[in-house]
């Protein structure tokens, strides 16, 4: 019987020790019945990652080093280990974040479930905070640490256009342990089905970050693949805390990729509200939103004007 094909892409800027210890992670993964390989794909830094990295060997898979040369943000960084995958014929690609923790059998649960359903393009495991990056830390008990949910699905809210993960800061009490599609499926762990991406196209790289993950899933559901979340796959992420609500970074791209990605899936009525809200932006706005809205409107895409 052949083996199903997969890769993992795991992306890095500027986070050689994260990414160190994510392939310790991955090295412990259980992979009877793949045949899998991890690539690191690393966006222009300067860290030491491809002297550290480049020929590293894997006990359990394949391994594979790239480097893109510059900063070309989550999409394009993950776009080049995609393109690479795919056109060495891998049936299956998992974008996996550099700051996560994993259950040994997330890959082998999330195959599982891409292999029993033809029609699913895009499935998502239940993801919560890492020990110690909880958001709200002081509203936890010690028994609750690390059972803190930060995705278990996701929500868009089309009125606002908003999107939401399921569960968000709190504690899993079992309240979604129903495998169901989703609104989208999480960039940070995502299983992808290679012949829906073959349909359906890559990351859009204009968003550079943000909403990237939730225009993919859009784009296979319009196309009729299903996007599931699936609760019996679990890992743990630490979340950043640097590029939180109000940062620079936080304000020019969820400004500027909301814009973009309202106004391809939006209502009209959406729409205008999202017109109108921009025009009080651009005039009353933090410095960053201001001038992720301007961009929008010149179709400054891609890192834009990102220092």
């Amino acid at each position: 019987m052949v083996k199903p094909k997969v890769s993992i892409i795991v992306l890095n800027f500027n986070g050689l020790n994260l990414t160190k210890e994510e392939l310790i992670d991955i090295s412990k993964l259980e992979t009877k019945g793949l045949d899998a390989e991890t690539i690191v794909v690393d966006n222009g830094s300067k860290d030491g990652i491809e002297e550290a990295l480049s020929n590293h060997k894997l006990p359990n898979m394949g391994y594979k080093f790239i480097e893109t040369g510059a900063n070309l943000g989550f999409a394009g960084g993950n776009n080049a280990g995609i393109r690479d995958a795919l056109d060495r014929g891998v049936d299956y690609v998992m974008v996996l974040n550099n700051d996560t923790l994993l259950d040994k059998d997330v890959l082998v649960r999330l195959m599982g479930v891409l292999e029993q359903d033809q029609k699913v393009g895009a499935v998502s495991p239940k993801i919560y905070f890492a020990k110690g990056f909880e958001f709200h830390k002081e509203r936890y008990n010690k028994t609750d640490i690390g059972k803190v949910i930060w995705y278990a699905g996701g929500k868009i809210d089309w009125k606002n256009v908003y999107g939401s993960a399921r569960g968000a800061d709190e504690v899993d009490t079992g309240k979604y342990e129903t495998v169901q599609e989703t609104d989208f499926a999480a960039g940070a762990c995502m299983l992808l089905k290679a012949k829906a991406l073959k349909e359906v196209g890559l990351f859009d790289e204009n968003f550079f970050m943000y909403y990237e993950d939730t225009d993919l899933s859009q784009r296979m559901k319009k196309a009729d693949w299903k996007v599931l979340y699936y609760p019996e796959a679990l890992i743990w992420h630490k979340v950043a805390q640097s590029s939180g609500i109000g940062s620079e970074l936080n304000d020019y791209f969820l400004t500027r990729n909301r814009m973009i990605f309202g106004m391809k899936y939006a209502s009209l009525r959406t729409k205008f509200a999202l017109f109108r809200e921009s025009i009080k932006l651009l005039l009353k706005g933090r410095k960053w939103q201001k001038i992720g809205t301007r961009d929008f409107y010149l179709g400054r895409w891609g890192k834009g004007s990102w220092k």
